[in-house]
């Protein structure tokens, strides 16, 4: 099965989350500027990842699933894009360096631990409170930046989105709502945090 974004041919796997609104509303509002090195966690498909690799110099794909990095790969195989690299890690566990830019689509359904009982489900839950994962990410991302370095989250306002806007400015982050969509039970938000030199 087989899904097209722009002029990216996307494999999709039943275990691997499907790119679906919240995916399409980070891809039409992504900042990577040309020459970035750049960091895409919970890469899923890779959509996201062989995107901001049109622009950036190098992009580090990361997923916790490894059915997810295995297809990553075979996609950016597919669309003969070579500045990418996928591997397994849970958040920033496999990852060195710092970068430019790093995105983040988080599992945001509350759930239990018990809940987890399939590689797909990683992808929708995000720990009790549905943002267990997310606060996790935005407590270690810092380290992980350069100076001047930007992140963005997309999130839904089912797992609060101010709390997630707090959370980066007490970091020292500039914080903008770069996009948003309603839907039926949700608004889908792009939050870009921008990490200030001085800070």
């Amino acid at each position: 099965m087989y899904l097209t974004y722009k002029d990216l041919k996307l494999k999709l796997h039943p275990q691997v989350y499907e790119p679906a609104e919240d995916t399409f509303l980070l891809a039409e509002h992504l900042k990577v500027r040309k020459g970035d090195i750049a960091l895409d966690v919970g890469t899923g498909t890779g959509i996201i990842a062989l995107l901001m690799a049109k622009k950036a110099k190098f992009v580090l794909g990361v997923d916790i699933n490894p059915i997810a990095v295995e297809l990553a790969r075979e996609n950016a195989r597919i669309n003969g894009i070579k500045n990418v690299e996928f591997r397994v890690s849970d958040l920033f566990e496999n990852v060195e360096g710092k970068f430019d830019t790093i995105t983040f689509n988080p599992p945001y359904l509350p759930g239990e631990a018990e809940e987890l009982k399939e590689p797909i489900d990683l992808a929708l839950i995000g720990g009790k409170q549905g943002r267990e994962v997310l606060n996790k990410f935005i407590s270690q991302v810092r380290d992980y930046l350069r100076p001047n370095g930007m992140v963005q989250v997309v999130q839904s306002s089912i797992t609060g989105v101010e709390d997630t806007i707090e959370k980066f400015i007490k970091l020292g982050f500039s914080v903008e709502i770069t996009a948003k969509e309603r839907y039926f039970f949700e608004e889908i938000v792009v939050i870009t945090a921008k990490l200030d030199e001085s800070s």
